[in-house]
């Protein structure tokens, strides 16, 4: 790593920059829980209400990658400060909103710093902590902050909705990433750039407009139904635009995506699992307080204090995943991860109209915490480690992007797919027990998305691409030497 300043602390440098990780991840989930009163504040409809969620989550997902290149090419210390500025202004922005229009720009505002805060906080983490024992720890803390934020989010939410009403959760976000950047500015050494290329900016605009497309495609077919002719359009034009996308990439004498990225055969198994564990994700803690509220009648308070075990299990498992990994090796580490997820899914698949927490989300949340923190522990690893020093930034980038876009495209599919139960079982059963019958739906395919994860990241294994240990280290290995 070039720097300019002097690191006084590398741990507080690598509290700041877990910090604007969680503050990313916080926004990510932080409206979940007031999703009902920031409906009726503005006047959302139900698609509006999806886009309160995905703006922000789109922007972010679709842009991380040029966020990562920014920090390559302008330095990385100068685009984080840069994006958490930016991430400030617009969740101030979000909580002064008076109608939905402008709460949605805010909100796409925001996934726009967050898609150059986060690539580039995981770089100069990398940069910081060089392979080894040190690094596995700083992934570790950066495995639970980023789940703790989701988590920690909903929590927040409902605090904040209940005593002083939804604009505060915006608020809040916008006085943390304040208090990240003064921090950051104070600890985090000044880079130089890592590379001298040129800005793809054609490449950019076209896969921007491309993952934009094909989400807002698949968030209509959820009222306009799948065979409708604008849904299919969009599905042809997002096609189109990827196949753009990668014709440009090949021409492009610094493309937004270099092949070289992929040389080692771990960054793109890296990516494909991440972006299956993100695509349920976020549909996690967007379903979750809503069966908590709509159906077993919580307050935004209550909700929100219900995520606090998966909070919990989140930060043991990430401290977990190295000892595990060290212990029956990374394979069976991030497989056993996933189904213990999958497991926690499943059981949620089996909630009632006529439940209660303890009985229906305590022990899944255990589940789900714990296995979630883990896996995203060790793909991360796998996603960043063994690509070049000038290439760090993107390959942050790249690890957000799939997790972030799996996670708009899980969401507005299994949103999808969970409001057609609803409206399949609102012919014959009371509202109660419809709701229920969607959420139902959207954890069972969730689990199944997990499971059959967990399967191919054993098949990927055997194809000699080994899942990285959080110590920073790979080894390739035979399948018969895999636990």
């Amino acid at each position: 790593m070039r720097t300019t300043g002097i690191i006084r602390s590398p741990a507080a440098a690598l509290a700041a920059l877990a910090g604007a990780q969680f503050t990313v991840m916080l926004a990510t989930s932080i409206v979940n829980v007031a999703l009902p009163q920031i409906r009726s504040g503005v006047g959302l409809s139900d698609g509006g209400t999806t886009w309160v969620v995905n703006a922000y989550g789109l922007a972010f997902g679709a842009l991380l990658l040029a966020g990562g290149r920014a920090a390559d090419l302008l330095g990385r210390r100068r685009v984080l400060l840069a994006g958490l500025a930016l991430f400030a202004a617009s969740s101030l922005a979000a909580g002064l909103a008076g109608s939905s229009p402008v709460l949605i720009a805010a909100r796409a505002a925001q996934g726009l710093g967050a898609a150059a805060i986060a690539p580039a906080a995981l770089a100069l983490v990398m940069d910081l902590f060089p392979p080894g024992p040190g690094r596995g720890k700083a992934l570790g803390i950066w495995g639970a902050v980023s789940g703790a934020g989701g988590a920690a989010g909903v929590l927040l939410g409902g605090v904040l909705t209940q005593a002083w009403g939804w604009p505060w959760i915006f608020y809040a976000v916008a006085i943390g990433a304040v208090l990240v950047l003064a921090a950051a500015a104070a600890s985090v050494p000044t880079t130089q750039a890592q590379d001298s290329g040129r800005f793809d900016i054609l490449g950019t605009a076209t896969v921007t407009l491309a993952l934009t497309v094909l989400v807002w495609s698949l968030t209509t077919a959820r009222r306009a139904g799948w065979t409708d002719p604008a849904v299919l359009g969009g599905f042809t034009a997002a096609g189109a635009l990827l196949t753009a996308f990668v014709l440009i990439e090949r021409h492009h004498p610094s493309p937004l995506l270099p092949p070289r990225l992929f040389r080692t055969g771990r960054v793109a198994a890296g990516n494909l699992l991440m972006a299956l564990l993100g695509s349920v994700w976020i549909a996690l803690f967007f379903f979750l307080p809503l069966y908590q509220q709509q159906v077993l009648g919580s307050s935004p308070l209550v909700a929100g204090l219900g995520q606090l075990p998966l909070a919990f299990a989140n930060m043991l498992g990430s401290a977990l995943a190295p000892r595990l990994s060290r212990r029956i090796g990374a394979t069976a580490t991030v497989t056993g991860a996933l189904l213990t997820e999958a497991a926690g899914l499943l059981w949620l698949s089996r909630i009632s109209a006529h439940g209660s927490y303890t009985v229906d989300i305590f022990g899944p949340s255990v589940l789900i915490g714990v296995g979630l923190s883990v896996a995203f522990v060790q793909l991360t690893a796998l996603s960043v480690e063994g690509v070049p020093a000038r290439d760090a930034g993107l390959a942050g980038g790249l690890v957000n992007t799939t997790r972030q876009v799996g996670g708009a495209i899980g969401l507005a599919i299994l949103a999808t797919l969970a409001g057609t139960a609803t409206t399949h079982a609102a012919t014959h059963q009371p509202r109660l027990e419809a709701l229920t019958a969607g959420y139902r739906t959207a954890f069972g395919i969730s689990s199944a998305v997990l499971a059959s994860t967990a399967a191919l990241a054993l098949l990927l294994s055997r194809r000699r691409t080994t899942v990285a240990p959080p110590t920073g280290r790979f080894v390739a290995q035979p399948a018969a030497r895999h636990h």
